[in-house]
């Protein structure tokens, strides 16, 4: 009788003791795997968005009546909210309908253009994306394009997926390709990795009145965000 209650108590300090080990184990592990992804996720991409035009410069304008530079800033401020909700680290050239020049500035298109590749070089983003409108002479000219500095192969690169990116989420009857361009001054003088991307066409009636809504400017920042982070995972840098 004593034996067996001698037994019974050895198996529930042995079971306790197992339980507790293992118990600590679970602890250790779930602490080093809390640990590593809380560093993993302690580095953010850095992505500078730049609003086009602003001010008194309005970029395009619609056949709709429309200024690209409102576009452009409304579409920006979108595409900033969804990187940093994605947790990047977001610099803007401007959020508001403002150029980056003096009044004193005798040329202020050409002050506002190397203040914003100051900015841009100053940074050190790890991507940079111009946003612009595009137009044509004929009305039927439609669809999101991407531009890149001609001798950047990272720039092809980063240009590459977000076009596919447009094309696939955007729409999928654009058959545009990227663009390699070597005079624009952003691409050209920028030192990071720098795409230029047209969401569409204000001289195409149809396009000009989706871009001046506010749940199509979204949906282009959205997918133009999805075309970042795509190319940002396929560096593996981060600031």
């Amino acid at each position: 009788m004593i034996s067996e209650k001698y037994g019974k108590s050895l198996v529930m300090i042995i079971t306790v003791c197992v339980l507790f080990i293992a118990g600590i184990i679970t602890y250790i592990t779930a602490k080093d795997m809390f640990k590593e992804v809380s560093v993993k996720n302690s580095k953010k991409y850095k992505v500078l968005i730049d609003s086009g035009h602003g001010g008194i410069d309005p970029g395009k304008v619609g056949v709709n009546g429309a200024y690209e530079k409102d576009i452009n800033l409304s579409i920006s401020l979108f595409l900033m909210d969804i990187l940093k909700d994605k947790g990047c680290e977001v610099i803007m050239t401007r959020d508001t309908d403002t150029g980056l020049y003096s009044e004193s500035d005798s040329n202020k298109k050409a002050a506002d253009l190397k203040k914003r590749v100051e900015l841009m070089n100053s940074e050190n983003p790890d991507a940079i994306v111009s946003i612009h409108q595009n137009s044509f002479t004929q009305e039927s000219s439609k669809g999101a394009q991407v531009f890149y500095q001609s001798s950047s192969a990272e720039g092809k690169k980063f240009a590459d997926i977000m076009q596919q990116q447009l094309a696939l989420k955007l729409d999928e009857t654009n058959k545009r390709v990227a663009k390699p361009d070597s005079d624009y001054y952003i691409l050209k003088n920028s030192t990071g990795v720098a795409i230029i991307v047209e969401c569409g066409f204000l001289s195409n009636s149809e396009e000009a009145q989706l871009l001046v809504t506010k749940e199509y400017q979204e949906k282009v920042a959205g997918v133009v965000a999805e075309g970042i982070i795509s190319y940002l995972e396929t560096t593996g840098t981060q600031n």
